[in-house]
């Protein structure tokens, strides 16, 4: 029987941890790209666009993130696509992370005062210069603490594509648990390495917020 020292399952766990914060980024900008082209549709005010926006945020947001791994990993195929558990993992992430994307910064350019939008108007702007000049430049300063503070979640919810098979740290952790039969050591490694990558993104997220607060005050 191999004994596996403590150093062993460490750096294992850590080229695991590669494959989660790649994930993560993955999920994280390709649903920033594509929650950004939901808020832009939802803001434009076009008949029936405010209902389907709102209706794909509802629908992400409201269920389990687990289901939407299965269905993306089993229903793709349906559609006669192989798949793996990378491209399944990383498109229902995406599609998660833009749906609550969307959300955060639509309450960000809700904020913005009307004026703001009437002053825009007055000057015979267009709805897309009103957007790119006035409104988001306004909301982007509002949206980046929650924005980064949300990567924790996405971080987190990486995890969970452990049981669709895609190898990133809680699925490494398992496969060394059923090698070494030391889950309390293993898993506290995991437990350290998801804090070393959720701690130091919560701690900017919120410097950002009091900076953004002293500069409004």
């Amino acid at each position: 029987m191999v004994e596996f020292t403590l150093w062993d399952i460490f750096r294992n766990l850590l080229e695991a941890a590669r494959w989660t914060v790649a994930l993560s980024l993955v999920a994280f900008i390709g649903g920033g790209v594509v929650g950004l082209l939901l808020l832009v549709v939802r803001l434009s005010k076009a008949p029936g666009t405010h209902f389907l926006v709102g209706s794909y945020v509802q629908l992400f947001q409201g269920t389990p993130l687990l289901m939407q791994l299965f269905l993306a990993y089993f229903g793709i195929a349906l559609f006669g696509i192989k798949t793996s558990a990378w491209v399944a993992a990383a498109f229902a992430l995406t599609l998660y992370t833009s749906a609550f994307l969307t959300e955060i910064w639509r309450g960000c350019v809700a904020s913005i005062p009307k004026g703001q939008w009437e002053a825009g108007q007055s000057l015979a702007m267009s709805f897309r210069e009103q957007l790119q000049y006035i409104v988001l430049p306004q909301a982007l300063k509002i949206a980046i603490p929650p924005t980064v503070g949300f990567l924790v979640q996405v971080v987190k919810g990486t995890a969970l594509a452990s049981v669709i098979g895609f190898i990133e740290l809680t699925k490494a952790g398992t496969m060394i648990t059923n090698a070494t039969f030391k889950p309390f050591v293993v898993y506290s490694c995991v437990a350290l390495l998801y804090f070393a990558l959720c701690f130091p993104i919560s701690l900017y997220a919120k410097k950002l917020e009091r900076k953004i607060n002293a500069r409004a005050s």
